[in-house]
């Protein structure tokens, strides 16, 4: 599995096998420490096996057939065809003998045949620093691999979920004699509670989240890739369905960068780029593999914590100097679309507060007061979708915030607070309900390598854009306002269709800046027209200055 990849030949490597299980919810659990420049913590991953994902994807696919032709659709996992790792296939550069059960006080005894230390120099990762021999393990058990880079995991262990107080509710076999079985069967059954019962799901799954492990697994490192087996499961559905990990990132990991913000404060927030989310936790990321995820993050007080998440989290103070901050998605989506950005960034406001901004807060709403089923049908997996709920389709203006450095105060007052009502207003003119029930826009530090960023209730802006007239701010807000629609709540089944999420946002930015400038037709159609013939030439220009492998989509 470790192999050296060129970046500008080779595509990223997509090593985890979801062709034979599927993570469903993720819960982060995270300290973030600005002197070390490290997160630390641990996640717990919660599993559905390969049979029952597709016997639940193919009843949906015979609802759907059934439904009317003009049901709005989103994203509906799929099995992936991206090639599995079984266990006599698998190989490495350690190989099976170096699958360790991490300890405490016990040191590592590898010799030549499988040397942790030259390994972790060479990959960048640690296995672990204190293992004990496994022994002969065999070639028959299932390997769990996961997508895991620039990161030191430090244990892995089974979730004993059946210690949960309350928890036997979602035993539908109360007789089952094997505690391991029993086990997975509450993961199945909590995974696929129905929509109407999403915040019984969230608590049970922070509650299986806390629980004792009951057993550590095997795993191995290599550089792109993470992979755990517990000794005699052999079949995805024997593997445990509740996983946790501890583990730290790394400084210099490439999904998160360290940096200090305009007014010189520390700060820190995760790109998903280059290599997506894997330096930041261990997870699967094909686009087929959706989930859901909460996440608890702790900081120190002085810091601000945004991340992906569908309510407006407020700190919880923990003890002098140390601030909790707790954010939830109930939308399946792929693990790439996580986003977390911690800093001292100040909350912008309107120098008076505008009746856009009053309407919007009287129309704001949680996902416990949606009347489901009352517009359209969705075809999709289960969850509390906006689309079906009467009070989201008329929503305008969803509830948002603006946070920035302080030292840009004036420039958001004065060029990007007055634009985001009207862009908002603007897309749902012509996509009419928002995916997304609010909305956090942050101008991020300018080290930031692109104008923008969209994440599931959250947008990256580039300080760049704040500069001159309003113009090029509100083009690009449009541009990542347009993939609430395509790109998160409607994505591509792989990367390399990840185009047509791009082309949709880029065309979109010129109806929703028409709109939002309330340009007459004639006038609307001349600047897309100009826009049109500018992209036309730019692209023209690209073409004939790249290499010719470089003007192929793979």
């Amino acid at each position: 599995m470790d192999r050296k990849l060129d970046p500008s030949r080779d595509d990223l490597p997509l090593m985890a096998n979801t062709s034979h299980i599927l993570v469903k919810h993720y819960a982060l659990d995270l300290d973030v420490d600005f002197e070390s420049q490290i997160m630390e913590g641990s996640i717990v991953l919660f599993f559905e096996s390969e049979n029952r994902c597709r016997k639940r994807s193919s009843s949906t696919e015979e609802t759907c057939q059934s439904e009317s032709s003009e049901a709005r659709t989103v994203r509906m996992p799929e099995p992936c065809h991206v090639p599995g790792t079984s266990t006599r296939t698998f190989s490495s550069k350690t190989g099976y003998s170096d699958f360790v059960i991490c300890g405490k006080g016990e040191k590592d005894t590898s010799g030549k045949d499988g040397n942790h230390d030259n390994w972790e120099q060479a990959s960048g990762i640690s296995s672990s620093k204190y293992c004990c021999d496994t022994g002969n393990h065999g070639s028959e058990d299932f390997v769990l691999v996961l997508d895991c880079c620039d990161l030191s995991v430090l244990k892995v262990e089974e979730v004993d979920v059946a210690a949960v107080p309350g928890i036997e509710k979602f035993t539908r076999s109360p007789k089952l004699t094997v505690v391991s079985e029993l086990r997975n069967q509450i993961v199945r059954e909590l995974v696929t509670l129905p929509a109407d019962r999403w915040r019984e799901q969230l608590d049970y799954f922070a509650r299986c989240s806390q629980a004792p492990g009951c057993g550590e697994l095997l795993f191995d490192t290599d550089t792109w890739s993470l992979q755990i087996r517990k000794r005699g499961a052999q079949t995805a559905t024997d593997f445990p369905h509740a996983v946790r990990i501890r583990y730290r990132t790394n400084a210099q990991g490439r999904s998160v960068t360290w940096t200090s913000d305009q007014s010189g404060r520390p700060c820190v927030y995760t790109m998903g780029s280059p290599i997506n989310n894997r330096a930041l936790f261990p997870c699967q990321e094909p686009p087929v593999a959706m989930s859901t995820w909460q996440a608890t993050v702790r900081a120190a007080a002085s810091f601000v914590v945004l991340m992906s998440g569908e309510h407006s989290a407020k700190p919880t103070q923990l003890q002098e100097g140390c601030s909790s901050w707790h954010y939830y998605v109930t939308m399946p989506m792929p693990a790439s679309t996580f986003t977390i950005a911690v800093g001292s960034w100040t909350e912008m406001k309107p120098e008076t507060c505008s009746s856009n901004d009053l309407a919007a807060e009287r129309r704001s709403f949680s996902p416990s007061d949606a009347d489901f089923g009352c517009v359209g049908v969705c075809c999709h997996v289960d969850y509390p979708c906006r689309f079906q709920n009467a009070s989201a389709a008329i929503q305008e203006i969803i509830p948002h915030r603006v946070f920035a450095p302080v030292c840009l105060q004036g420039a958001c007052q004065e060029t990007l607070l007055p634009l985001v009502p009207l862009c908002l207003s603007a897309a749902h003119s012509v996509l009419g309900t928002h995916p997304f029930s609010r909305l956090d826009i942050l101008i991020v530090p300018a080290n930031f390598p692109s104008l923008g960023m969209a994440s599931p209730h959250i947008i990256f802006l580039s300080q760049s854009t704040l500069i001159g007239r309003s113009h090029l701010c509100g083009t690009r807000l449009c541009h990542e306002i347009a993939h609430a629609w395509f790109g998160l709540a409607i994505g591509a089944r792989d990367w390399t269709e990840e185009w047509l999420s791009e082309g949709f946002a880029t065309h979109l930015e010129d109806v929703f800046w028409a709109k939002a400038q309330q340009l007459a037709p004639h006038e609307a159609r001349e600047q897309q027209e100009l826009r049109a013939c500018l992209r036309w030439r730019r692209l023209q220009d690209e073409v004939r200055s790249s290499p010719e492998e470089m003007q192929v989509l793979r």
